[in-house]
């Protein structure tokens, strides 16, 4: 296909992906110097106005939701042919579908991104939104985020019920969709989340998560959880019931823009100043008194060798650092990058936690942001800084009165011995 040249002030490089309804381009945004993803809306569907106005409304509900959980649109606007077109942010991790393709995820792994998946689809939820097809091919990775994408069949609630066209896709979408007389609701995307599941995860689970999945992708709506939140609380359960030991180990922690597949550290620390270290040793960090590490790379992060880049969690106890708002800890990381090194300032900037309040960006060794909000985690800390070998990258979820001088005494622990 050949593309075009220029789509608005973006230069075009090459062709994502195209379906029935839409071609999506890789563009370059002069202003930022970063890459866009474009979406325009295909030739034969322009005069189509139901087709258009669903293209435009999907616009505007990533546009509303500006969460980092799910794409963002940055900017809309039309062709000289009068096709429209959105600008989103590009994820340059693909997609499930291209990872599923490269083979079956770990255990562990596998179960990390459902949950990631089921967290994105909540904030739908949330903002009563329905998805309606939930698919390996919307399922996006940009750095270590799991984004969920193509929301050009979601429908606000008030609008899901009744009279719906067929729309979804064959062996995702609940029995319901089929339906036009049927409602649709958020128990529909919790049949696509259960069909997810069991593309990644088959056999050999935890029988807690089989019977999640099993009531998950029931006939019935009434037989599912109810919605996406319902879900993530359930396979949370789940998992922490244990029966299968790789699972049982597993330690899963999802916080803000932190995306991980972590097994606990199992052996002895000596007493006295304690190091910690990830498996291939370029990552040693001083614990704080009382604290434990675990980790052993970081998902969404692999290196050109396919190994997951340096990664650790330390936290008086890692494994409810996630959920308990009154365990501090911090995600530790040396990510790997396919271009330039970008700068420590840059790389904070690109964890923004748009729905906090941002305090000042404090610039010094490390660059610090720090974000107030309304979540099960008050306060969230961004930092980086960069060291000879790399840019290390740390995100703290400390107790809500944690000044910036006890801050600092962390960061200074977390620098650790260098390389």
């Amino acid at each position: 296909m050949t593309g075009p040249g220029q789509i608005g002030a973006y230069r075009i490089e090459r062709l994502l992906g195209a379906g029935s309804f839409a071609t999506v381009w890789l563009g370059h945004d002069p202003a930022l110097d970063a890459h866009v993803a474009i979406k325009v809306l295909a030739d034969n569907w322009s005069h189509d106005l139901r087709v258009r106005e669903r293209f435009q409304q999907e616009a505007r509900l990533l546009w509303r939701l500006a969460d980092e959980r799910v794409v963002r649109v940055h900017a809309v606007g039309e062709l000289p042919d009068g096709r429209p077109y959105s600008v989103m942010e590009f994820a340059e991790g693909g997609s499930l579908r291209d990872r599923l393709e490269q083979g079956e995820l770990p255990p562990a792994e596998a179960l990390r991104v459902l949950r990631e998946i089921a967290a994105g689809v909540a904030v739908l939820h949330r903002h009563r939104i329905v998805h309606r097809d939930l698919t390996p091919g919307n399922i996006l990775f940009r750095r270590e985020r799991v984004l969920i994408a193509d929301l050009g069949l979601a429908k606000a609630l008030a609008a899901a019920s009744g009279l719906t066209a067929r729309a979804g896709t064959p062996g995702y979408m609940a029995p319901e969709q089929d339906d036009p007389l049927s409602a649709v609701d958020t128990s529909a995307d919790v049949y696509g989340l259960g069909r997810l599941g069991l593309r990644l995860l088959g056999t050999g689970v935890p029988k807690g998560v089989a019977a999640l999945l099993r009531r998950s992708t029931a006939r019935n709506p009434r037989d599912r959880p109810p919605d996406a939140a319902a879900f993530a609380a359930e396979l949370d359960r789940a998992v922490s019931g244990g029966g299968f030991t790789p699972l049982r180990r597993a330690t899963i922690i999802a916080a803000a823009a932190v995306v991980l597949a972590l097994v606990p550290s199992e052996a002895a620390l000596p007493e006295g100043p304690r190091t910690a270290s990830d498996g291939t040793g370029r990552l040693t960090v001083v614990l704080p008194a009382g604290w434990r590490a675990a980790g052993s790379g970081w998902a969404g992060r692999p290196g050109g060798d396919g190994r997951l880049a340096p990664a650790l969690v330390i936290s008086p106890d890692p494994s409810r650092w996630q959920t308990d708002p009154g365990v501090p800890g911090a995600f530790i990381g040396l990510p790997h990058s396919a271009g330039p090194r970008p700068t420590a300032a840059g790389f904070v900037a690109e964890h923004p936690h748009a729905s906090c309040t941002a305090a000042p960006v404090r610039h010094g060794e490390w660059v610090v942001a720090r974000f107030t909000c309304a979540g099960p985690k008050p306060v969230i800390i961004e930092a980086a800084r960069a060291r000879p070998d790399a840019l290390m990258y740390v995100q703290i979820a400390p107790e809500a009165r944690t000044t910036d001088q006890e801050i600092d005494a962390l960061l200074g622990l977390i620098s650790g011995p260098r390389p």
